[in-house]
């Protein structure tokens, strides 16, 4: 910092590809702070070092990092709402440092403008300052490519790419060349990988115009198979790092390369103003609406899910009930166990989240072997969890109880489920987003005076990354049919314990009475094949609507979900007493009277 006369240098938690989840070589943040949650930016000045993170990690970040550290709670009452506007509100005639690759267009813009009125700037060191004195940094990954079939992508990646060629032969002005894709070419390319940890992507660039389509890859990354099927749809492969030179020579020829708002700064540097066109991500629409043989294999993969869920659920209750003490890892790694046994899977869609007492209040706890937390009986376990298999990528949470929950955890708990029943049963017309109906989410818990300060849900990819956009309950952009979407709300109590329930959507169309307007009334269907436990719901807070949908919801996973558990006659017996539960708290059983169980 001293040498480049630095005031500031910013680390953010992205790669150069702008990836939420990154390699292990590119975790800098996580290096330099110890705190390693997905999100968050480290701060340096001549004298302090900051985090900035948001609400979801306040309390992890407070675990993780040691005294040397600020903590600074983006989005909190007079706080700052994020890091740039925490850099904004303090510096004066200063030069802030940050590697441009890791920096999105977008927000190198906006910040560059801001700063001006305060006599700073960003500056670009040639090297990423962590970099270099990160002694022992992992080499970058060199894991091979692999092609998805097109029984699970829908559409045969040559389509792709002559749709995206016409697209741009239509763009207005006529001057626009090609486009630079720096996150995407996984789908585009119907292409997996395995550079980072539960993403089944690679790093790479692809450039694409009407005379030719280049991947920018690492070589070792490509077998003779891949590219003997890169040359079947006509893509010339490259070295990664020969990007660089292309762009600087302009070896496109005439016209504007597009990128879009999230293209790292990096790249609009090298090609200067005069070479580029900026538009939003016509393939992030794309790919978000998925096809009917892509939400065939998710119905498919989250039935396999599901399965493997119930088998672990009915052991874990089990093994508690037999009065084992199980650990939080443990219970994680069980549930890999029985997810491994089911046909096309990959892998984990992300760590797994398994928490019990005042872990399960922090959203994103990740649980690690030396720990040995064990199960408590007195507060909610959670488990947020999801298998990557061929046909789809899953994202679950149930939350449950295995002693006498607290009317306090019960009211709570059902004030989530009826946030949760109130997005699941939505009926909304075109046009509408996820940000609207988002408040439907709170409406049951903001009656109490409670929240969650997270988002109420996501979408997610077929065999992708388990967050993907650009739809979401805090997203802008109109819900369609095809689009998938988590839901997820939940409660927190600092320090004690934490619930969230989460199922998958996908938005279809829906006939209604009246039908006003014609056909352009939508809905949700569910994915998610997991019973909720019946145990934590206060029967009297909730409408007749309410529990039977809660009946219903249970007994189609029993419907559902039976015949794959015929053998395993554990699992079986746990369905169908879950699915025939009533809501609500067993009542005590009166002194001297005993039951035995057949």
């Amino acid at each position: 910092m001293k040498k480049d006369n630095l005031d500031y240098y910013v680390v953010p938690s992205e790669d150069a590809h702008g990836s939420e989840y990154v390699a292990i070589n590119d975790k800098r943040r996580e290096w330099i702070t110890g705190f390693t949650g997905s999100a968050g930016v480290a701060i340096i000045s001549k004298t302090t070092a900051y985090l900035v993170t948001d609400s979801r990690y306040w309390l992890q970040a407070q675990r993780q990092v040691d005294t040397n550290w600020n903590i600074v709670q983006a989005g909190a009452v007079g706080a700052p709402t994020d890091w740039s506007d925490f850099i904004v509100n303090r510096v004066k005639d200063s030069r802030i440092g940050i590697d441009a690759r890791m920096l999105p267009h977008e927000k190198a813009i906006a910040l560059n403008t801001q700063l001006q009125p305060k006599g700073s700037k960003l500056f670009y060191p040639p090297q990423n300052l962590v970099d270099l004195i990160w002694k022992e940094k992992p080499p970058r990954s060199k894991e091979p490519i692999y092609v998805q079939p097109l029984k699970y992508t829908g559409m045969e990646a040559g389509k792709k790419l002559a749709r995206l060629k016409e697209w741009i032969r239509e763009c207005p002005p006529q001057m626009q060349t090609g486009m630079l894709i720096s996150n995407l070419a996984s789908w585009m390319l119907n292409l997996r990988g395995d550079d980072i940890p539960f993403n089944p992507v690679f790093h790479a660039y692809l450039f694409v115009s009407q005379q030719q389509t280049i991947l920018f890859i690492e070589p070792a990354k490509a077998s003779d198979s891949v590219d003997e099927y890169l040359k079947s749809i006509d893509v010339e492969r490259r070295d990664y790092n020969d990007v660089w030179p292309f762009l600087r020579r302009k070896e496109w020829g005439e016209g504007k390369v597009i990128i879009t708002p999230q293209t790292s700064y990096a790249i609009s540097l090298m090609l200067t103003s005069y070479r580029y066109t900026v538009l939003p991500s016509v393939i992030e629409e794309w790919k978000a609406v998925k096809s009917q043989i892509e939400l065939e294999g998710m119905k498919a993969a989250y039935l396999r899910d599901g399965v493997a869920f119930v088998r672990w659920l009915a052991w874990l209750e089990y093994k508690v009930g037999q009065g084992y003490d199980i650990t939080e890892y443990e219970a994680a790694w069980r549930l890999t166990e029985f997810r491994r046994m089911g046909k096309n899977y990959m892998g984990l869609a992300y760590e797994n989240i398994s928490a019990t007492g005042k872990n399960a209040a922090l959203p994103h706890y990740v649980p690690h072997k030396a720990d040995e937390v064990m199960i408590e009986r007195d507060t909610p376990y959670l488990n947020d969890s999801g298998g990557q298999y061929k046909d789809g990528t899953c994202d679950t949470t149930r939350t449950v109880h295995f002693g006498r929950p607290t009317q306090e955890q019960c009211e709570a708990f059902t004030r989530v489920l009826q946030g949760h029943i109130a997005i699941d049963t939505a009926i909304f017309p075109e046009g509408t987003s996820g940000k609207q109906l988002d408040v439907l989410a709170r409406k049951a818990l903001w009656k109490d005076g409670m929240n969650y300060m997270h988002g109420t849900g996501h979408g997610f990819g077929s065999f992708l990354n388990v967050h993907e956009g650009p739809q979401g309950f805090s997203s802008e952009t109109p819900l369609v049919p095809g689009h998938v979407i988590t839901n997820e709300p939940g409660f927190y109590k600092a320090d004690s314990w934490g619930m969230r329930i989460e199922s998958a959507l996908f938005v279809k169309r829906v006939h209604t009475k009246h039908e006003f307007n014609g056909n352009v009334w939508l809905g949700f269907e569910r994915l998610t094949c997991v019973p909720i436990q019946t145990k934590m719901m206060v029967a009297d807070m909730m409408t007749k609507e309410e529990k039977q949908w809660v009946k219903d919801h249970n007994r189609r996973c029993l419907d559902l979900l039976e015949p794959y558990l015929r053998e395993d006659k554990r699992a079986l017996n746990w369905l169908k007493r879950e699915a025939g539960r009533e809501i609500g708290i067993a009542k005590p059983i009166a002194p001297g009277l005993s039951i035995e169980w057949g």
